[in-house]
């Protein structure tokens, strides 16, 4: 199993209380120290607004960060989770990727869906599309960014987008060009183009539903000829871990009140139950281990972790590297 971490940028709360002058030193040390230990990638969001409701509270944009990042570090893949794809023009997106790969050596991911975040939408002026053309967008988009990579131009005449012979050089430096990450657990179309286009997909952390969103996947595998063995598959969990459950209640309270300061109490409790849910990465190590190995034997293969107080508190992801990682690597 491999193993990926959120970064904190204000998206879900979690730079409350630090002045914004300090937001981007908060951030990249914690990816600096990230790319000297045992993290295959870190992940940004890729949202404009802050959950579980609308604050006026910082959110630092994805791309932004993914430059910011491909120049401060070294080693650690970056990834986004996910691009949402009709938020940029596909053919320019596969430029400032491939952009990005170059400032970085090489180490960049496309994680890319069809987008969820209504209020977000309208407020930016997208509106607010159908699934079917959200998803009809992300078929188009992939097949438009994996052709500008592999080829250094685009060309479709589609439903949703029109490119014409869109030249983006440089290319990426990857030779196999940048791995594509779709994600959602969308059963009739968002795992079928995965089954075409991606080499890692990422859904729901829920045991019963990973294995059952698997099952899906390999059947669009078997219907559009692909391998579904070569397709890693990825969930995201929630991590509060400490050397005792009073630990974990105590890491919990404390994020919690950052978080009511903010936003509506009832909102915040919502979110902070997906934190310690049953599928979350929670929990004493022993627990987190468990609950992992069971996630593993399904078939996960890369784990990528959102730690809600990392940015006031290390301590519990130095817990997860020192413990967990080794355990289940």
């Amino acid at each position: 199993m491999q193993f990926g971490l959120f970064i904190p940028q204000g998206w879900r709360l979690d730079l409350v209380g630090i002045p914004v002058d300090r937001h981007w030193r908060v951030m990249s040390e914690l990816a600096t120290y990230a790319d000297g230990t045992a993290w295959d990638s870190l992940w940004v969001y890729d949202h404009f607004h802050t959950v579980p409701v609308p604050t006026d509270e910082a959110t630092h944009e994805a791309w932004s960060l993914m430059a910011a990042y491909a120049a401060t570090t070294s080693r650690i893949k970056l990834g986004q989770m996910c691009t949402a794809m009709s938020y940029r023009n596909p053919a320019y997106l596969a430029k400032v990727a491939s952009t990005v790969d170059v400032i970085s050596g090489g180490r960049v991911q496309m994680g890319v869906g069809g987008g969820w975040y209504e209020h977000e939408w309208r407020a930016y002026g997208y509106g607010f599309p159908s699934a079917g053309a959200r998803l009809g967008r992300l078929d188009e988009g992939v097949q438009i960014m994996r052709d500008a990579w592999r080829y250094g131009r685009a060309t479709l005449d589609g439903k949703h987008y029109q490119v014409t012979d869109a030249i983006v050089q440089p290319k990426p430096l990857q030779s196999n060009s940048i791995p594509l990450w779709i994600a959602g657990g969308g059963e009739k179309v968002t795992l079928r183009i995965a089954a075409k286009y991606a080499q890692y997909t990422n859904f729901t952390s829920e045991p019963e539903g990973f294995r059952h969103k698997s099952e899906v996947l390999a059947g669009h595998c078997r219907e559009v000829g692909t391998d579904y063995g070569a397709i890693v598959r990825s969930a995201n969990f929630n991590a509060v871990i400490g050397d005792s459950n009073d630990d974990v209640a105590a890491r919990v309270e404390r994020v919690r009140e950052r978080q009511v300061a903010v936003a509506d109490k009832d909102a915040v409790e919502a979110m902070l139950a997906t934190a310690t849910a049953p599928e979350s990465a929670s929990g004493t190590p022993e627990q987190v281990i468990e609950k992992l190995s069971r996630m593993r034997d399904l078939g996960c293969e890369y784990a990528i972790v959102y730690f809600p107080e990392a940015a006031y508190d290390r301590s519990g992801i130095e817990m997860f590297e020192q413990l967990v990682i080794p355990a289940l690597s």
